[in-house]
């Protein structure tokens, strides 16, 4: 060899063995990488067959089936958590076909006819409309119930907590959140003395809407006797993905004689003290009479699956002091057959003559409601939508904006409440007929979300939460369809990108 030549240097060159162990990586990643393809796409394929079969609406299950076969690598792990519509492995005590365990619920109702506790129709149309009601709902039209307004943090907790002083037999709660705040301590201290003085007490949270809630909490509450139990959608094999149920139900039951049910959660912001939406504007009922009996079953239902336990429980119809006023209780939830929510205000909207007036913090109707509202506004109602000026949720503040023209332009109104955060979930029909409770004018609530609605029919209940509307439109500002068709194009276009994603918000 020429001595001048330069002979290679070993430490630049690559070894053959690291060489050879690049070009195995290299070979395992292409190889990986093809088998991810194939199988996401198969995944994709499948759950496409999935979504078209199980999807509860044919703009849904388009939607989906395209974007599993497109982008199967993003659209997979969203679908098997936002696109499951039907919650499987929850029983409803009401349905005969497990009468062994709701026979004591059953034989209340039957009993609840009787005593002459349910309300007769006289006209045709009551009749209609009333059978389909008692369909949603699978239970009866009561009357001799009375019902009072609760406007409000304070006057909400303040009934509760004088409820709960005098319980004798038993105490259900059951609330979306829960907090171990100011507000969730001193109903933990409230249900351990009573639970001290021998009072059976049940708590049940949703797990998703209180995964804040600390097991000191709980454990305190459950070395006093307290049962708590959480209600987890995921429950069940192959259920990890549903996360995207939520129990949204609020209940305080008291002895099967009382029940308190509307928007307040456990938590400071409801009674005042959120840093930056208050003051808090929310609405509950006390419902008293045989209605009562309708709302245990709801939490009944509930505890069951959460527990497995069937509570013993008073069964006992009672008129309630006062009162004749007609009410039913109204759950509604993914575990029915049928969207029971969405038929339920679809309901009310088509059968109002004079005036449907909404409260409600997440107005994100879809394209059903839209026309339903136009029809009634068409008709000649008087349609009113009160929601928050300051929303909690922006998605939800921007979809609102989309509405105003659509619906403005047949004469529907929208007023923004301007003090703090409006929370509440009232309805008011015609004369005499109010709705409260805890579902909101959304898809959340229509499809997702376990609810429950009172159904007050009476016309010094309706006037009392007509002139409660009334005081909350005075301080509220009625907003104009320029306020969007005006706005600038960005603007316009982030209003209507919001609104392609109302079925997740």
């Amino acid at each position: 060899m020429n001595e001048n030549q330069e002979k290679p240097n070993p430490q630049v060159l690559p070894s053959k063995p690291r060489f050879q162990r690049l070009k195995s990586i290299r070979q395992w990643y292409v190889r990986w990488r093809i088998y991810f393809v194939v199988v996401m796409h198969i995944l994709g394929a499948l759950s496409s067959i999935q979504a078209i079969m199980s999807t509860r609406t044919p703009q849904g299950a388009t939607a989906w089936a395209i974007s599993l076969n497109t982008c199967p690598y993003l659209a997979v792990p969203a679908y098997w958590v936002f696109g499951r519509s039907q919650f499987d492995g929850y029983d409803h005590l009401r349905h005969s076909k497990i009468a062994a365990d709701s026979k004591t619920a059953q034989n209340a109702i039957r009993e609840l006819s009787e005593k002459g506790m349910l309300f007769t129709p006289m006209t045709e149309l009551e009749r209609s409309q009333q059978r389909l009601l008692e369909s949603i709902a699978e239970m009866p039209t009561t009357r001799y119930n009375d019902a009072d307004l609760l406007i409000n943090g304070e006057a909400t907790f303040a009934a509760i907590f004088d409820r709960i002083a005098s319980a004798e037999d038993y105490i259900l709660i059951e609330f979306y959140i829960m907090r171990s705040d100011e507000l969730g301590n001193k109903l933990k201290d409230a249900l351990i003395a009573k639970a001290k003085e021998g009072v059976r007490v049940y708590v049940l949270y949703d797990g998703l809407g209180s995964k804040d809630l600390p097991n000191k909490y709980l454990q305190s509450l459950n070395d006093a006797g307290v049962k708590t139990a959480g209600f987890k959608t995921t429950k069940g094999w192959g259920n990890f993905t549903r996360v995207n149920f939520r129990n949204h139900r609020k209940i305080v039951l008291v002895d099967g004689k009382e029940a308190f049910v509307g928007g307040h959660n456990v938590g400071d912001e409801y009674v005042g003290k959120h840093p930056t939406l208050t003051p808090w504007r929310d609405t509950h009922v006390a419902i008293r009479g045989p209605v009562v009996l309708e709302a245990q079953v709801t939490f009944v239902e509930d505890w069951r699956y959460a527990t497995g336990e069937t509570l013993q429980l008073t069964w006992v119809p009672e008129r309630a002091p006062k009162g004749d006023v007609r009410a039913l209780c109204l759950p509604t939830g993914p575990a029915d057959p049928f969207e029971t929510g969405t038929l339920l205000l679809l309901d009310l909207i088509n059968t109002a003559r004079d005036r449907i007036w909404i409260a409600s913090p997440y107005f994100v109707p879809d394209t059903q409601f839209v026309s339903a509202l136009q029809l009634a506004a068409l008709r000649g109602v008087d349609v009113r939508v009160l929601f928050p000026e300051n929303n909690d949720d922006w998605l939800v503040d921007l979809t609102s904006y989309s509405y105003l023209d659509e619906l403005g332009k047949v004469g529907v109104k929208f007023y923004r409440y301007e003090p703090g955060f409006m929370h509440q979930k009232v309805l008011l029909i015609d004369e005499g007929l109010s709705a409260i409770g805890t579902a909101n004018f959304d898809n959340r609530s229509m499809r997702l979300n376990f609810e429950v609605t009172i159904l007050l029919h009476d016309t010094d209940v309706a006037s009392k939460v007509q002139a409660m509307l009334e005081a909350d439109l005075k301080k509220s500002r009625q907003v104009a369809a320029k306020e969007f068709t005006q706005s600038s194009a960005p603007f316009r276009f982030l209003v209507k990108t919001a609104r392609l994603l109302a079925p997740v918000q």
